[in-house]
């Protein structure tokens, strides 16, 4: 249970430095920073899949579909979603709606998986939501401020931000259960083998992101934008550490825990990505700000602190209504 939580937080401090990445190369489009990052990524796994071929190839073809899929909620579309949303509204909002995961995970992993891993009360749920809500309005009441000619772009990012918590919501879940419906495979070769079918559906999304820069955008130097250095060198640690090395820790957590309690770990995430953040702007966060991150772990808290418990069928039906 310990070196799991260990693996958790290292997974989730390695995570939390996507909530900064956007910001670094100003003017650069979603798009383009999800399917770089993941460029990077499926480049990164290239000599360890080498390694690892023999392991890789005992994987069935079934099993390269779950990491398709995967690959493709996980990664790609939710970066893709989470990075215009930090463009939109900022990096401490969007990090606080991601941080809706914790409590958003343990509810579906009840529902879902409860019946193997175990249920979480309601006494232990409901309080966590009402928590994360004000938490939630909290930091929205101090980092948004409603601008009439920025409107609709402030509700597209809010919008951004609640996809990629579905997005979230569905891969650690699957990732978890894959990992422990298969105790036998490594969690190395099967953060390796994500990368790696991440490479050819990357590269595509990347040479399609140039060719629409290059009809909607023609003054946008191309293939690597206005800092190509900056913007490799980005690209290129958060493939190593966001990816490669966070998916293999977070892997490692999903063998040893409960799925009810993998989820609400992510919470150290979005505290990462708020530390990062607001050392990047050099400033303190406001007193609300302060107030919503305590909301927000002690909901989380509350939340881990809990028992799985394993309930008949009757009570569990009438848990789910």
């Amino acid at each position: 249970m310990l070196l799991g939580v260990l693996f958790a937080l290292l997974a989730s401090l390695m995570w939390g430095l996507i909530f900064v990445a956007p910001l670094l190369v100003d003017g650069y489009p979603s798009a383009l920073l999800a399917s770089g990052r993941y460029l990077a990524f499926g480049l990164i796994v290239l000599p360890f899949a080498w390694q690892a071929r023999k392991r890789l190839a005992a994987l069935s073809a079934s099993d390269w579909r779950e990491a398709l899929a995967l690959t493709l909620v996980g990664n790609l579309i939710y970066y893709f979603c989470l990075s215009g949303a930090i463009l939109r509204i900022g990096s401490p909002l969007a990090a606080m709606i991601i941080g809706t995961l914790p409590v958003v995970t343990a509810l579906a992993a009840n529902c879902l998986y409860g019946a193997r891993d175990g249920r979480l009360s309601r006494a232990r749920l409901y309080p966590a939501l009402l928590l994360m809500g004000a938490g939630l309005y909290l930091v929205n009441h101090a980092e948004l401020t409603w601008q009439a000619e920025a409107r609709t772009e402030q509700l597209f990012g809010l919008a951004l931000a609640v996809a990629a918590v579905l997005c979230w919501t569905w891969y650690p879940l699957r990732n978890a259960r894959w990992l422990r419906e298969h105790p036998s495979r490594s969690p190395v070769v099967w953060a390796t083998a994500q990368g790696l079918v991440t490479l050819p559906v990357a590269l595509i999304a990347y040479l399609g992101s140039l060719g629409h820069l290059a009809l909607s955008a023609p003054d946008f130097p191309l293939p690597f934008g206005p800092t190509p250095l900056r913007f490799v060198l980005l690209m290129g640690a958060v493939g190593l550490f966001c990816s490669w090395l966070g998916t293999l820790c977070w892997n490692e957590a999903s063998q040893r825990l409960p799925t009810v309690l993998v989820g609400p770990l992510i919470v150290f995430e979005t505290l990462a990505g708020l530390l990062y953040a607001f050392m990047l702007r050099g400033i303190m966060p406001t007193m609300s700000t302060l107030l919503g991150v305590v909301c927000l772990v002690v909901g989380v808290l509350y939340v881990i602190t809990g028992k799985p418990r394993h309930l008949p069928e009757k009570r569990v039906k009438a848990w789910l209504t």
